[in-house]
């Protein structure tokens, strides 16, 4: 079956909160982190059929989706699960949030790896705990982890760390090796690690995803593992993820966090989740080769130097390009760039603002005509 990935389809008067931020305006919306590709056809049947029953009440998942999560990571991530593991909820930044509040006590520490998700950012001071961070060490086209930095930021009162794997908006997969000194680190320092893995299936390279859940019994027991389908199959809006949490204590912690807080998954959203994960194979083999082809076309055109003064580190994974902006001394790279015709994402909000965040998981057509308007308006800067 052929897939369309190819159509661009613009979507200024729709529901799309990508796309609606610039409607009235001559901006291509590159920022948030979903896709300008319509979802996998099973996925559309699938909702199809479940309007057949006209009733759409409070929910659960049922045995056949539980099933399919099971198979899931056994199949594609070599990681064996208890259903009684999984705790379903409406988003990952929830998950992240409750992690943050279920873990510890007020003025603990939380710890995370930066330019990282905003939401790592923001979700420990909201939670009254305190954010402890180290920044990646950007080396010969790659990002690695300065082990000594992490040793300097982490203390006495350091209760969770937040994985991000693969790392967004870097687009690194962590290999085994980093994640055993990851491990390692949880055990000395009697940590729990939440790893959100939401891109882990849009893997760009010939590299395999290690998934935290495969780390061991020892280090199993203050895991909490981020899954959802959504980055993957472009649900994002159907508001369904999992935390895997193997251990009995932390996996009650994070519901009693729940309570009261957040809301339930909806009917469709358990629906597009079973039907992507069953059906949606094939349409994710072709998204990666649209993704990869997309990759490719900035990084060839950074390494030319038509977008001159930028610069790109090689993307592992994930659909977000991270472009180095810092040669070009821009007051506001956003503005720069939207009053140019794109619309990224500051790097500021991700804790580093020499960068900007491209997402071009959009047809080729469109990013062509996104890095056209870029480079014209670095070209037209640097004769003025």
């Amino acid at each position: 079956m052929s897939f369309d990935f190819d159509t661009a389809r613009p979507r200024y008067d729709t529901d799309s909160q990508k796309w609606q931020k610039y409607r009235g305006r001559d901006i291509l919306p590159m920022w948030v982190a979903d896709m300008d590709f319509p979802v996998a056809p099973a996925i559309v049947e699938a909702i199809r059929e479940r309007t057949n029953d006209p009733i759409f009440g409070y929910c659960r998942p049922t045995d056949s989706l539980i099933e399919a999560v099971v198979e899931y990571l056994e199949n594609r991530h070599n990681w064996t699960i208890d259903p009684e593991w999984l705790v379903w909820l409406p988003g990952l930044v929830p998950a992240i949030n409750l992690a943050c509040q279920a873990i510890g006590e007020p003025d603990d520490g939380v710890f995370t790896f930066t330019p990282v998700y905003p939401p790592f950012l923001i979700a420990p001071g909201l939670r009254h705990r305190e954010l402890q961070t180290a920044a990646l060490r950007h080396r010969e086209n790659t990002w690695e982890i300065d082990w000594d930095a992490t040793a300097a930021a982490i203390t006495p009162r350091t209760r969770l760390l937040l994985l991000c794997n693969p790392h967004n908006p870097v687009g690194r997969v962590w290999r085994p090796d980093e994640l055993q000194r990851i491990a390692e680190m949880a055990e000395a320092h009697d940590l729990v690690v939440c790893s959100d893995e939401i891109h882990c299936d849009l893997i760009l390279d010939p590299i395999r995803h290690t998934t935290a859940g495969v780390w061991g019994r020892a280090v199993a027991d203050r895991l909490i593992v981020l899954h959802a389908p959504s980055k993957t199959y472009n649900i994002a809006g159907l508001a369904c993820s999992y935390a895997v949490i193997p251990n009995t204590r932390l996996r009650h912690a994070l519901k009693r966090a729940a309570v009261g807080i957040t809301g339930e998954v909806n009917n469709f959203g358990y629906v597009a989740c079973e039907a992507a994960y069953r059906h949606g194979e094939s349409w994710r083999q072709a998204l990666l080769d649209r993704l990869r082809a997309n990759r490719d076309l900035i990084e060839q055109t950074v390494a030319a130097g038509d977008l001159p003064g930028m610069h790109m580190t090689h993307v592992e994974a994930t659909y977000l390009a991270w472009l180095n902006v810092e040669a070009l001394k821009l007051e506001d790279p956003v503005r720069f760039f939207e009053e140019a015709g794109v619309g990224l994402s500051g790097g500021g909000a991700f804790g580093d603002d020499r960068y900007v965040r491209l997402n071009f998981a959009c047809p080729e057509s469109t990013l062509r005509e996104a890095l056209r308007r870029m480079k014209a308006a670095l070209e037209k800067r640097s004769t003025h």
